[in-house]
């Protein structure tokens, strides 16, 4: 059970956790390498006047808090279906290699095609998450029909490791293919626009809607495999629709902020604090969560040092490897 019980609890919780969600977009905008004052942020949306600052306000930081707000929410719903259908409270969407899967067809293509455009970045890495997935579902269904979640994570984690390697000897090999993907392979906001994300966002809705849709069911296969079946539920293709959910929603947000890790893991156990595992909740909460966690690495990455902007990906891992010890020590 989780501290908010009641479904009027749970609603007021989801209000206060949407109001901090606009505080930290505020604050995104507000502060970062270059800082701006709260009143000329309220000036760029109440009289616009088409200075440099309002521009970049409205052409920058804005867009840039509205696609980490998406892929946030995105990771936290994707985090959640992976640990119900691998059973595995420490499972991350890096198991899955779809992070490594896209850095190599990344890798791949600045060092045989000489691309190095961010937008071009996204349909690649997009097809390279979503080719690493498929892999790791057809070997998790090999021999048999049903979808096994032990070899689901064994299969994930081969492909994690067989794609970094070759993405590590193209990085030896070809040091200027290291250099034009070094900050998306360690996952960044930075220099995204929205157009990048209006790509992908179709797939983002449609998954996330799915997801939703089939809360019931999850909640009943997390009661165990054997007793879904019994009440008649078709386990099977539920499980092949969650692997889909997760390589759509990875695939859209890795193609265009890069692998970042962690947010995954650490929103949907947040999530279960408050609301417990009705999975409909637990998405919610998740993806809200995800979304603040991912906007709080956001502007840190970018208040930490003056001189320079770190990767997005690098402060998520930091803020997040605390809490993945004090998990890992608790799950043991």
């Amino acid at each position: 059970m989780g501290v908010l019980q009641s479904s009027k609890t749970k609603i007021v919780g989801g209000f206060l956790g949407a109001v901090i969600l606009v505080i930290c977009m505020g604050m995104g905008i507000v502060f970062g390498t270059t800082h701006i004052s709260l009143q000329t942020v309220i000036d760029s949306f109440t009289h616009f006047n088409g200075s440099q600052e309002h521009l970049f306000i409205k052409e920058i930081r804005l867009p840039r808090m509205i696609i980490g707000t998406v892929v946030g929410i995105c990771l936290g719903i994707a985090g959640v279906l992976l640990q119900a259908l691998t059973r595995n409270p420490l499972a991350d969407l890096g198991i899955f290699g779809l992070h490594a899967g896209a850095s190599f067809f990344i890798a791949c293509a600045v060092f045989f095609f000489s691309i190095s455009s961010l937008t071009s970045f996204i349909w690649i890495a997009f097809l390279g998450a979503t080719i690493s997935g498929l892999i790791v579902f057809i070997i998790g269904k090999w021999g048999g029909e049903e979808v096994s979640s032990l070899y689901l994570t064994l299969a994930g984690a081969s492909m994690a490791a067989l794609f970094s390697s070759a993405t590590h000897a193209i990085f030896v090999i070809n040091q200027r293919a290291l250099e034009e993907v070094l900050v998306w392979i360690t996952g960044s906001l930075a220099d995204r626009k929205l157009s990048m994300l209006m790509d992908v966002l179709p797939y983002m809705i449609v998954a996330c809607l799915i997801a939703f849709l089939i809360s019931n069911k999850i909640d009943t296969l997390l009661l165990g495999e054997k007793v879904a079946m019994g009440l008649g539920q078709r386990t099977v293709w539920l499980k092949i629709v969650m692997v889909f959910l997760v390589i759509l929603l990875s695939a859209s947000t890795v193609s265009i902020a890069g692998p970042i890790s962690f947010v995954g893991l650490v929103a949907p156990h947040f999530a279960r604090y408050f609301v417990g595992n009705t999975t409909r909740w637990t998405l919610l909460y998740s993806g809200m969560i995800g979304a603040i966690l991912l906007l709080i690495a956001d502007i840190l990455a970018r208040v930490v040092t003056d001189q320079f902007e770190l990767p997005v990906g690098i402060v998520m891992a930091m803020m997040a490897a605390p809490f993945f010890i004090l998990l890992a020590r608790k799950e043991g």
